[in-house]
């Protein structure tokens, strides 16, 4: 499990790998996701062990039912369980010491922070998502709670990079034509997306200059689930919480 990141602004940002959990084949073993077909004990005892070593209540953390738009939910704090988890891609929160958890096994997990407003957000941008635009639509929202761009640190985890995630030729054009920077090509020369490229070019364009993204490659990386090589498989989780 990959201990998070701390900068001198208080601001706190981690993403998982798959090691470390309780979770069985094919989910083994640090499945975050309660929605892919392993047991719900499992995950919630999986969700409890990541909570505890980066030192905040398991019960604390706000989760998305993710469904590849753009919608942004703005939070003060964990969901009422008897209403259920609404349908967001993205979440922010203005409250110091709530965590929001952001869920993917391929996509871009986008976790952004400004510390001077006191403001956070999680974004889940897989390719629906990134040219919907969840992630200026997570900015923007953020900036109606203060937050100012070039404030912002962005961080972005594990995700399958462009020289993997192969696509129709007709795709790759419709992705381009909204966003050119995800236009890329295979590692055997075939039409692919570069999804991460697509999310930090946004952020560019919005003024967020202190980026960081990755380099691993989930397709690629056995320390890391992925849908797209083995399809029924775990989630991995991305973090962010100010102190």
């Amino acid at each position: 499990m990959v201990p998070d990141r701390t900068t001198t602004s208080g601001a706190h940002f981690a993403f998982t790998d798959r090691w470390g959990g309780v979770s069985a084949v094919p989910y083994e073993e640090l499945n975050l996701g309660g929605a892919v077909g392993d047991d719900p004990g499992s995950v919630l005892a999986n969700r409890g062990t990541v909570a505890r070593r980066l030192g905040f209540d398991p019960a604390a953390v706000v989760w998305m039912n993710q469904v590849h738009g753009k919608d942004v939910a703005v939070v003060d704090g964990p969901w009422d369980p008897s209403a259920g988890i609404p349908r967001a891609d993205a979440v922010v929160t203005a409250r110091p010491g709530v965590p929001l958890a952001v869920l993917t096994a391929d996509c871009v997990p986008v976790l952004l922070a400004d510390p001077v407003a006191r403001v956070v957000a999680a974004a889940h941008a897989g390719r629906p998502g990134m040219v919907a635009g969840v992630v200026p639509a997570a900015v923007a929202a953020m900036a109606e709670l203060g937050a100012e761009p070039a404030r912002i640190i962005a961080r972005t985890g594990p995700a399958v990079c462009g020289g993997c995630y192969e696509v129709p030729a007709a795709m790759r054009a419709e992705v381009a034509a909204v966003e050119p920077a995800a236009y890329a090509e295979t590692t055997w020369g075939t039409p692919s997306v570069d999804v991460t490229a697509g999310v930090h070019a946004q952020l560019e364009r919005l003024g967020v200059r202190d980026r960081e993204r990755s380099a691993v490659c989930t397709r690629e990386s056995h320390d890391h689930f992925s849908y797209r090589r083995d399809r029924v498989t775990g989630r991995l989780a991305g973090y962010v919480w100010l102190d």
